[in-house]
């Protein structure tokens, strides 16, 4: 069984985990998922393919944490929106936009990222999962807030939260968004994002 799933005590295991997935990513972005093997990872780092193994029992377990790390990165941002000091119909907008944008800029003007992403989403990994209920937590948060600031009327946060997460979705999904670029038939960002946040008043 590999260590990527534990707790890294020591700070040496830790040290490889990190230089193991800096790699990885590295390659990722630059050859493509799909053109990048274990092999390859540990000849970049000077070290065997058993020696990664220790630590990751597959190329697809490499990924999937690498991915975590691209996803932890998104939530960060997420949380330090939701928690500015403006209206939470402002921090919504704002958290929508940006994540909009962090998706053309790094999830599909860069096509090695796009594709990891994609692979990622077509596993329906685990990971997506807690990352979105991540994110829904958030919006409820900001909305339970606006209910008691009088933004928006009286509603279960929770669900409110599932169904404004459902409604902007085409605006953070990466194969979403790649779809709907040429698309003139699609509702631009800012009237999509309105008509969410009117939903909640």
């Amino acid at each position: 069984m590999s260590e990527a799933g534990n707790i890294v005590a020591d700070p040496a295991r830790k040290e490889n985990v990190t230089r193991i997935l800096d790699c990885a990513e590295r390659l990722f972005r630059h050859y493509g998922y799909g053109k990048t093997n274990v092999a390859d990872i540990a000849r970049e780092l000077g070290m065997s393919p058993a020696n990664i193994y220790r630590f990751f029992a597959s190329k697809v377990e490499i990924h999937q944490a690498v991915c975590g790390r691209m996803l932890g990165a998104s939530y960060n941002m997420a949380y330090e929106i939701m928690h500015l000091p403006v209206s939470a119909e402002e921090r919504l907008r704002r958290y929508i936009h940006a994540q909009y944008k962090m998706t053309l800029e790094v999830m599909l003007d860069q096509e090695k990222v796009h594709e990891m992403v994609i692979v990622a989403l077509e596993r329906d990994w685990s990971v997506i999962d807690k990352h979105v209920n991540s994110i829904h937590d958030l919006f409820a948060e900001v909305i339970r807030e606006g209910i008691e600031a009088g933004e928006f009327r009286q509603q279960d946060p929770a669900t409110a939260a599932r169904c404004f997460g459902a409604a902007t979705v085409i605006l953070c999904h990466p194969q979403m968004v790649a779809q709907c670029l040429a698309k003139t038939n699609r509702a631009m960002p800012d009237e999509l994002i309105d008509y969410a946040i009117r939903a909640l008043k």
